[in-house]
């Protein structure tokens, strides 16, 4: 499968919407849950998704190396959600929170045994989105494609497009600052 996408790259950059369904096939999933641990709900999720894939489409013909098809994905998913978080937060303030909210306790109650693991788990959920929450913006994703998704420091720095002496510094500082605000909540 891996080895197939640089075919398929090449063949959605010279025009072929075969190829480009392909690749929406591959990786849809991995941008829905880069952009589900940033924005925190399933809508917007679903949004990031849908709008990655047309920005994409649409910019074809900028992407110059298609090796690197996969980091160029998710940094354009990554920006689309940065914007999309901003524009929620002039426009709905608490309620977006909320419908977080109400979406991890939906998930945490599909995998939890007992009352009582499920109550600890939603207090402990709670308690580092609330901490990743008091994060600025680049802090979080760092934070959020490094320790979450597992990408690597200059993967990040890709996406994110800085250096990746910037990736270290914010990764450094988010987990400081996420120690210290759950020190004495956990």
């Amino acid at each position: 499968m891996t080895n197939q996408i640089p075919e398929l790259v090449c063949g959605f950059v010279n025009g072929s919407e075969a190829d480009f369904a392909a690749l929406v096939r591959m990786f849809r999933r991995k941008v829905y849950a880069s952009a589900y641990r940033i924005v925190g709900n399933h809508l917007d999720a679903d949004e990031v998704v849908q709008e990655t894939f047309v920005r994409v489409y649409r910019k074809r013909e900028d992407l110059k190396n298609i090796k690197y098809f996969s980091t160029f994905l998710i940094r354009v998913a990554t920006n689309y959600a940065i914007d999309l978080l901003r524009r929620q937060k002039v426009q709905r303030g608490l309620d977006d929170h909320k419908a977080a909210k109400a979406a991890e306790e939906l998930e945490l109650s599909k995998k939890v045994a007992t009352p009582e693991a499920e109550y600890e788990n939603k207090r402990i959920m709670e308690e580092i989105q609330g901490a990743l929450n008091k994060l600025p913006p680049r802090q979080k994703i760092t934070a959020i494609l490094h320790d979450v998704d597992g990408y690597t420091k200059p993967e990040i720095a890709i996406i994110l497009e800085c250096p990746e002496a910037t990736v270290r510094s914010n990764l450094h500082i988010a987990r400081t600052k996420l120690k210290r605000f759950l020190k004495h909540r956990l």
